[in-house]
């Protein structure tokens, strides 16, 4: 690797990921995991795709071959090391938040089923959805105890009679 290539990569990796906003270690494996074992059936899928003499199935299965290569640089950098720029593309990624990295995957899996409804892009295509389903679901937060929930609805009960009481002893 090159010195410029390698302080690219020192820098990016000094900032701190935005994946860490409330995600346990078990989650971002599982995400991880979903984003491989969509790749794997992208990868798997486009090629059962390419396999036929219809220029629509013939560009989904591409699309899938694609989108199943920016999964594994992404969430799997490791599977793609004689890649120069792969580690400098995973760590930019990790920088995304969830919502955004739901929304690209999400959308990379939609694309294909849009080209080619098929069989094989549907299934294909169900995991890689399925991770961008995680992320986006790790962007919602943690749900909330009834505790702090029945807190909250009595601070805004409280504020609404407030509000109430001051405006009709305005009208007397």
């Amino acid at each position: 690797m090159s010195g410029a290539g390698g302080a690219a990569v020192a820098s990016v990796s000094s900032a701190p990921p935005a994946q860490e906003e409330g995600m346990t270690w078990w989650y971002r494996w599982l995400c991880r995991l979903s984003g491989v074992l969509g790749a794997v059936s992208c990868a798997i899928s486009g090629l059962f795709n390419c396999i036929t003499v219809h220029p629509l199935n013939i560009a989904a299965g591409v699309w899938m071959i694609m989108n199943a290569f920016v999964l594994l640089l992404c969430e799997a950098p490791f599977c793609c090391h004689f890649i120069e720029f792969a580690n400098t593309v995973a760590a930019k990624v990790d920088r995304l938040r969830s919502w955004q990295k739901a929304v690209f995957y999400c959308g990379m899996a939609v694309v294909p089923i849009v080209i080619s409804l098929t069989l094989t892009t549907l299934l294909g295509n169900a995991i890689a959805f399925a991770t961008g389903v995680l992320y986006g679901l790790s962007a919602l937060g943690k749900k909330g105890d009834a505790i702090s929930y029945a807190r909250i609805q009595q601070q805004k009960q409280q504020a609404d009679e407030e509000k109430l009481t001051d405006a009709l002893e305005g009208q007397l």
